[in-house]
């Protein structure tokens, strides 16, 4: 009996971001003394807002927010706020005023987001708005809005394992730590279905019903897809023998690998390998509800 066809998790659509900075309203960095209030005021445009030092509280309505260093906050137009900045001690902030067109529809985008995370770019890339801000080279709007774009897009949709796998239950997430731990060396090697149920801490007939409810497969089934897509760079960016790639991709031999790659591709990878990515055959892990073990597997060495 063959597994059934991945279900397609439903992607949200992508807005056309086009950010337009408002002149002389940043990227730059504000200072306020202790105990400095600034509204209520009604937001006329998009900033954000990420604290350099001090702390802060920002209420919208019912909404209070407590800010510190860390941690970015996205003011949209039509909202009627108040930053109550620290009382007892000076607080030094940066924001960016920026406009969209077309004017988004969707108002369930995040109020704060964590700019710690050690994958996360948002970051770095509120670090480069403030120095384009201040050294302003040739073009740099152009460039700052660029960098606003990423910045945005980032904030409202993600990033990282985190982002689109929160949605599948516990224990497949726990299954996919171990295997994150089997696989961190490069070698993608095969799991027993025991041993991945213990790692989930449920039954194997438990961790096979999540499996096939949520990525329409078998555990098993699951990661071997992982494992063939993973020989696809080194099929295409590599000079390795296919028993090497096999082997790299936890496969016995060079013909046990293509015979599983054969009946995923309907190609032979020795064949695979000449034919460009725009041309061949689709990843089966992509697209559906597999790429969601595919973000929480380690990258490919």
């Amino acid at each position: 009996m063959t597994d059934a066809a991945a279900p397609v998790l439903p992607v949200p659509p992508v807005p056309p971001f086009a950010p337009t900075l408002l002149a002389r309203l940043g990227p730059a960095v504000a200072d306020y003394p202790p105990g400095s209030v600034f509204g209520p005021r009604d937001a006329g445009s998009y900033e954000f807002v990420w604290l350099l030092r001090g702390g802060a509280r920002w209420v919208c309505g019912d909404l209070t927010v407590p800010l510190k260093p860390g941690e970015l906050l996205l003011v949209r137009p039509g909202m009627r706020d108040t930053f109550h900045w620290d009382t007892r001690r000076a607080t030094r902030h940066a924001y960016t005023h920026f406009r969209l067109r077309p004017a988004p529809a969707d108002t369930a985008w995040p109020v704060v987001r964590d700019l710690t995370g050690r994958d996360d770019p948002m970051a770095a890339l509120c670090r480069h708005l403030l120095t384009l801000g201040a050294t302003r080279p040739p073009a740099w709007e152009r460039h700052a809005e660029e960098t606003l774009r990423l910045l945005l897009f980032t904030f409202v949709h993600g990033t990282g394992p985190g982002s689109g796998a929160q949605a599948l239950p516990e224990p497949l997430l726990a299954m996919m730590a171990t295997v994150r731990s089997r696989w961190s060396d490069g070698v993608a090697r095969p799991l027993a279905l025991e041993r991945l149920a213990e790692a989930a801490g449920v039954s194997p007939s438990t961790l096979s019903r999540l499996c096939r409810r949520h990525l329409g497969v078998s555990p098993v089934a699951g990661l071997e897809l992982l494992r063939l897509a993973r020989a696809e760079p080194l099929l295409w960016l590599s000079n390795l023998s296919l028993r090497a790639i096999a082997l790299q991709c936890g496969f016995a031999d060079a013909y046990h690998f293509s015979r599983r790659f054969r009946a995923v591709y309907g190609m032979p990878p020795s064949a695979f390998r000449g034919v460009p990515p725009e041309s061949a055959p689709p990843s089966p892990v992509t697209g559906g509800a597999l790429s969601a073990l595919q973000a929480l597997a380690p990258p490919s060495s």
